[in-house]
């Protein structure tokens, strides 16, 4: 019989980079997936920005994205790290990656409510995240709004952009 785990939310560093890219490749088709470049760029930027659900040795979900004071979750963000600004009233969320062998356990959403409650107590505005249509209600759970069709056509998708605003 295994332990059972004893989950924690942390911010990532360098040292996660092979966690983190292997659990988003598992995550998203290669058109969307952010590259291994890029998740490496995003955590030399912004470290303090990546959420991940640990139990010190495996990471099951992690949450990733930067803050700005653009109101609009737009493409060349992706891939753009230094567009990231510590003081932006709005957390912009590019990913929320469970790895497959911990899906379905709620694990997303427990990080997900840590992201917000950092977010309020940095003091921005809200959050903002695309996602396709079969994941607006599991936004709409933590108080997004679905404010329709995204202008993003990341990956070749249709998204739907949602917004909480504090």
């Amino acid at each position: 019989m295994t332990a059972p785990h004893t989950w924690t939310i942390r911010h990532a560093t360098a040292a996660d980079l092979d966690a983190l890219d292997a659990i988003e490749s598992a995550c998203f088709p290669a058109a969307e997936a952010a590259s291994r470049e890029t998740l490496y760029a995003r955590l030399q930027s912004y470290p303090e920005c990546f959420w991940l659900l640990t139990d010190g040795e495996v990471i099951a979900a992690f949450v990733n994205g930067f803050a700005t004071d653009r109101a609009d979750l737009t493409d060349d963000m992706y891939d753009d790290p230094s567009q990231h600004d510590p003081h932006g009233r709005w957390q912009m969320i590019f990913g929320v990656d469970t790895a497959p062998l911990y899906q379905h356990h709620g694990y997303a959403s427990m990080v997900m409510r840590q992201v917000i409650e950092d977010s309020r107590a940095r003091g921005r505005k809200g959050l903002v995240l695309t996602c396709k249509d079969r994941l607006v209600g599991f936004y709409a759970q933590f108080g997004f709004l679905d404010e329709g069709v995204s202008g993003s056509v990341h990956g070749g998708v249709v998204w739907r952009q949602m917004r909480l605003t504090f």
